[in-house]
């Protein structure tokens, strides 16, 4: 049973989140707090295993909160619940950076919060479950020849917890996750990633270099462009350009952008992945990565909070496999070797 304490200074969001939690039979809202104040004391009574944590509360706020947690025995676990403004994304950043173990941003239109039901819970048990590594193995830059792109939107981020924690670090590929994110967060997403990933992760950045085991998150508000690139030697590798293009499919990045631009640069040492999304954004590249002689896969139905994404791959005819998310992490792996073959 996971112990959870709700920590935000508005009853409505007190009130909504106990009942979609207490609505899991492995999770119990053991109290609630209205700020960091409250909050401190009763993590010390009730020794909660995770709390949510809203970041702009009166008293003590969600840093300072952070600040003096540092001090307890025993801190619990912390979900930052952030809403989507540029204020909140800097201070998501920082609260990650004082200890906070993940983050999660609540809807904009608050009457539509208990939509986010099954993400907060599949994100509360994440926390908990998957451990952060403390080192990384040692890694050469060596310029990636294969490339693994992945899509993800509404329902995503819990699947990227368990996807990237599960990846070796001895993937030859570059990898890059393109996930529907307002500008601002996904510096928070790649930081929270980079921690629980035994590849580094590190959002993408003008002319970045793309290397073998390395992941790159694309950058909210920016389309991530994949340029090809040949070495004095002839090898092919590839970088990435930050585009201000228009949105496709209204967002920015889009993963079409990704895919579509990732195939041209890398042929068929292409490996496409869509995760649960909303909205058409991600058939179009897969039929790229397709047409390229690639390899395209989607995750099953069953498994997506949402499957708008994958379901414009599958209407394309484009897709090699669908594939149960509990298995993605090998299909990838074995995409990777199948392609390392290849090219002894």
């Amino acid at each position: 049973m996971i112990r959870v304490l709700i920590v935000d200074d508005s009853v409505f969001m007190r009130s909504i989140l106990s009942d979609i939690l207490g609505s899991d039979p492995s999770v119990c809202v053991v109290g609630c707090a209205t700020d960091g104040i409250e909050a401190l004391e009763k993590i010390c009574k009730l020794t909660p295993d995770v709390i949510t944590l809203d970041i702009q509360m009166p008293r003590m706020d969600g840093l300072e909160t952070l600040e003096k947690m540092k001090k307890l025995p025993h801190p619990p676990r912390v979900l930052i619940l952030s809403t989507l403004s540029g204020k909140d994304a800097e201070m998501t950043t920082k609260a990650l950076k004082l200890g906070a173990t993940d983050f999660m941003l609540k809807p904009r239109n608050l009457s539509k919060v208990r939509e986010i039901q099954r993400e907060l819970i599949e994100k509360i048990k994440r926390v908990v479950e998957i451990p952060e590594v403390s080192s990384k193995p040692a890694r050469e830059n060596v310029l990636a020849n294969r490339i693994v792109v992945i899509g993800s939107s509404a329902g995503g981020p819990p699947m990227l917890d368990t996807l990237v924690s599960q990846l070796p670090p001895d993937l030859s590929a570059a990898f890059i996750i393109t996930q529907h994110m307002p500008e601002g967060f996904t510096a928070a997403l790649a930081q929270r990633l980079n921690r629980i990933s035994q590849m580094p992760v590190k959002e993408a950045e003008n002319g970045d270099v793309l290397y073998a085991g390395r992941i790159l998150v694309s950058k909210g508000g920016y389309h991530s462009i994949v340029s090809g690139t040949l070495d004095k030697d002839g090898k092919r590798g590839g970088r990435i350009t930050l585009s201000k293009s228009p949105p496709m499919y209204a967002v920015r990045p889009a993963v079409n952008h990704t895919f579509t631009s990732a195939a041209q640069a890398f042929g068929s040492a292409t490996v496409s992945v869509i995760l649960s999304g909303m909205g058409s954004d991600g058939g179009e590249g897969s039929l790229a990565v397709k047409n390229v002689g690639g390899r395209t896969m989607v995750v099953a139905e069953e498994d997506c909070l949402v499957y708008g994404m994958a379901r414009s791959a599958l209407e394309r005819e484009c897709v090699d496999k669908v594939v149960p998310f509990k298995r993605l992490p090998h299909e990838i792996k074995k995409s990777v070797r199948d392609l390392e073959e290849k090219d002894v």
